[in-house]
């Protein structure tokens, strides 16, 4: 998937509004029954090679190409529907949380690093997670596979062909929970994926 592709399929709560931040982040879909600054989905500028080397200096491991490949030429991490699902990527400089104007994505250090099953082995690369559970996601580098599974444990649950198979199947099936005000239809229901 590329950026075009993404930033069409994020698209449809337009209607509600879209900008940039202050640091470049697109916005999409203004979402004031949330909260004064919030926004339905974000998209955040890419990084450098520099900038992902030096990511993976901090992480202890390499990038999978595929999501190094997101990071430098789609977005350096996402927020889908006020982050039901957040792809986590490189926080580029000191973050400040009482400047709205600019705007960051979870730091992948946390995900990768201090968040990890303790099931998960070497191959897990851990990028993702769900706000109704702190489910994840994580790209097998031995299969370059995409794998959901629970916060504590990394036994696969769900599984997807590519990422871009898991960006448009999960961004379809999020999307169905919301009206196209952006509210979500219940807020009892799992914004999970369905295991297999």
């Amino acid at each position: 998937m590329d950026k075009k592709e993404l930033e069409n399929l994020l698209m449809r709560f337009s209607h509600l509004g879209v900008t940039h931040s202050k640091n470049g982040a697109l916005l999409i879909g203004k979402a004031p029954h949330i909260a004064e600054y919030a926004w339905l989905n974000i998209m955040y500028p890419c990084i450098t090679e520099a900038e992902v080397c030096d990511l993976e200096k901090k992480l202890g491991v390499a990038i999978p190409d595929v999501y190094r490949d997101f990071l430098m030429n789609v977005s350096n991490g996402l927020n889908i529907m006020n982050c039901t699902l957040a792809l986590h990527g490189c926080r580029t400089t000191s973050y400040n949380r009482a400047d709205f104007e600019s705007r960051y994505p979870f730091n992948i250090e946390d995900v990768q690093k201090s968040e990890r099953p303790k099931n998960a082995t070497p191959e897990m690369f851990f990028f993702a997670s769900y706000n109704y559970d702190c489910s994840k996601l994580y790209l097998n580098t031995s299969d370059n596979k995409i794998y959901y599974c629970d916060r504590y444990d990394a036994t696969p649950l769900k599984s997807w062909d590519s990422l871009s198979a898991m960006l448009t199947s999960e961004i379809e099936r999020i999307f169905g929970l919301f009206d196209a005000d952006g509210r979500i239809f219940s807020r009892m229901a799992p914004t999970t994926p369905v295991a297999l």
